[in-house]
Order: C-alpha cells, then structure tokens, then sequence
C-alpha cells in the first residue's frame, strides 16, 4: 500500500495538470499515507478504511485503463494520460491497478486457522 501510495503521489505530482487537480490527488494520498501508517503501527486494529482506500484505487485505475482503452467515455482521459505517450499511460494505470488490487487481497482479514490437534 506504501508503494502504490508514493506511485500515486509522484505521478499526481508530475503531471503537470490544473492545480486543483493536483491538490486533490495529494490530499486523497496523504488520507491514504495515513492510514498505512496507522496500520502498520498497530496492525491488529482495524483494517477496514485502508482496504477501502485500496479498493477505491483500484477501481481509479480501472477506470483510467478502460477510459484510455476506449471502452468507455469518461472525459477523464486528460487525467488519466501521463502526457508522454500513450503507451506509457497504459501501462502505468495496469500497473497501479495490479498493485491496488494486491493490496485489497492483501489487506483483507483471514479467516482463524483450524487448531491442530
């Protein structure tokens, strides 16, 4: 989840789009950044918000990927594009929407194990 943060941040960062647009992809990572660190600090707690926050990344960037793709008309492809290259763009929303979705698995609780007898 760290690393899809910071991911999220640099890249909302370096786009280079309208202002308030970037302001509103860092405060909704610092949100993010903060729960991690809550997690991770005491990890029995509940783990319910970050998963949240995950899956709500996830379902960005499938967003992002299905809007470049063409399947569907966001009007968000300016927000979605890194402005490079098409390609580039592409694979930076699969890969964020992989390691969001890890993190969803991975963040979600366990079932108790069985005891052994």
């Amino acid at each position: 989840m760290a690393v899809l943060v910071l991911a999220q941040t640099l890249s909302t960062l370096l786009s280079g789009g309208p202002p308030e647009l970037r302001f509103t992809g860092v405060a909704f990572n610092a949100v993010a950044a903060f729960s991690t660190f809550l997690l991770l600090r005491r990890p029995d707690r509940n783990r319910w918000p970050l998963v949240a926050w995950a899956a709500g990344f996830f379902g960005w960037h499938v967003t992002g990927l299905l809007s470049l793709a063409g399947v569907v008309t966001t009007g968000l492809d300016p927000v979605f594009s890194l402005g490079v290259a098409p390609q580039l763009s592409v694979l930076y929303q699969a890969v964020l929407a992989t390691l969001a979705g890890f993190a969803v698995h991975l963040l979600l609780p366990r079932p108790p194990r069985p005891k052994e007898r």
